[in-house]
């Protein structure tokens, strides 16, 4: 194996990970532990000054939570990564490397409903302006482009309505406007597409969703790709000032083409604070090491409900990119030619109504508010995920009064489709 690289299937069940030094065991233990003893004084003094790696305290880094941060980086094709408590944040801590008050950073409006409250409500108190563009016109991202801009923020693959994002297309705006394209690869899983290999600079996961897995633990990780040149006419102190708390150090300088995590870490982590658990580390890296089997699950299982659903008669339309018929299946078969997701939406002819009234029948499908699952998921984005927005930006970002979002398991197809059945009937 020494002059073989691993694949993916390998890296998800390997990377990061060796048998623990002092016990042997083959699982990466949970390192349960606020803090770590330090050799002596100059060690810890080297630690706290940035002139070595290693554990000084939980909130900032755990050896559990190491492993992670190395296999997703590993699987997404990335220098480094940073685990943190959600994938919200996630978003807060890139974001805060990049933005001063009365800074601008443009995002698709094809997005989670979280993040679109998120950008457009609580980012107004830390002085950040969000402009909204639209993934299905590359002109759009162009027009809103300021001299204030300072990232672009888009989804691999868009949640609710599954539709996918021409990341090169985009991240050759961001590169002429000489900015980070950042991208949410949340319901893609590096599995499906890899944002790096396509032009992504940064990319974001909330690592709730397909990289766990199992619905039991929350986690967010920011994967730093080593590839944009944060020196660059100064828009970006963090990375290119010296840092005063850290004796002058200029971090894009000292860590090369991993300096974002570094200042992901030790400027955003540090003193914000939204630490993951290591516990929450564990459990998310046992969900890893069977994502492909998972995905793979998902996406078949996805296209055949999918297919179900465009057929019956009270189904008004289906949002899905594995269809031969929808909008986005040549950008499907570019970027994600294994599968479409398993998050995917479609409209009922009975509108508001039908969409409230479905999800109450479902037997199988739990109704709740997340994707991702080995179980099936349902719920109806207007009168849930989506309420906070008024009806045109409810349509906007794919979450109609009449659509229904369905995240598709791992369970056996025709059982999913039995249980549509039975509820679109009643």
């Amino acid at each position: 194996m020494s002059d073989r690289l691993p694949g993916f299937s390998t890296l998800a069940v390997h990377a990061g990970a060796q048998p623990d030094p002092t016990t042997g065991a083959r699982a990466t233990p949970i390192y349960q532990t606020t803090s770590f003893v330090f050799n002596d004084a100059d060690h810890a003094a080297s630690l706290f000054g940035l002139q070595a790696f290693g554990n000084i305290y939980t909130r900032i880094g755990n050896p559990t939570n190491a492993v992670l941060e190395e296999r997703v980086a590993a699987l997404e094709g990335g220098t480094a990564a940073l685990a943190v408590a959600s994938g919200h944040a996630a978003q807060v801590v890139v974001l805060q490397q990049l933005l001063q008050p009365g800074d601008e950073f443009i995002a698709a409006r094809k997005l989670y409903g979280g993040s679109i409250n998120q950008f457009s409500h609580a980012f107004k108190s830390f002085g950040w302006n969000v402009v909204w563009a639209d993934s299905d016109d590359i002109a759009s991202f162009e027009r809103a482009v300021t001299p204030r801009t300072k990232a672009i923020f888009i989804e691999s693959i868009a949640n609710p309505g599954g539709s996918i994002t021409d990341i090169e297309a985009i991240s050759t705006v961001a590169r002429k406007a000489g900015v980070p394209l950042i991208v949410d690869n949340t319901l893609a899983s590096p599995y499906l597409i890899r944002p790096i290999d396509h032009g992504a600079d940064i990319v974001v996961h909330s690592l709730t969703k397909f990289l766990g897995g199992h619905g039991n633990s929350l986690g967010g990780i920011i994967v730093d790709a080593g590839t944009f040149d944060w020196s660059r006419g100064g828009k970006y102190p963090m990375l290119s000032e010296p840092r005063p708390e850290y004796h002058g150090i200029r971090l894009q300088e000292t860590f090369g083409n991993f300096a974002f995590a570094i200042a992901c870490r030790v400027l955003g982590l540090r003193d914000l604070g939204p630490a993951l658990s290591p516990f929450n580390a564990f459990m998310i890296l046992t969900g890893i090491e069977t994502l492909p089997l998972r995905m793979q699950k998902h996406c078949d299982n996805a296209k055949a409900v999918a297919e179900f659903l465009a057929g019956h008669p009270a189904v008004a339309s289906v949002s899905y990119a594995g269809l031969a018929s929808d909008k986005y299946n040549q950008l499907a078969r570019k970027y994600a030619p294994k599968g479409a997701g398993a998050v995917f939406t479609f409209s009922l002819k009975g509108g508001y109504d039908a969409g409230v009234s479905l999800v109450s029948k479902l037997q199988l499908f739990s109704h709740l508010a997340n994707v991702g699952d080995t179980r099936s998921l349902v719920i109806h984005p207007a009168s849930t995920t989506h309420s906070q927005l008024d009806d045109a930006a409810k349509v906007k970002s794919g979450a109609g009064p009449d659509v229904v979002r369905l995240s598709i398991g791992i369970e056996d197809k025709e059982d999913l489709i039995a249980d549509l059945e039975q509820a679109l009937g009643a």
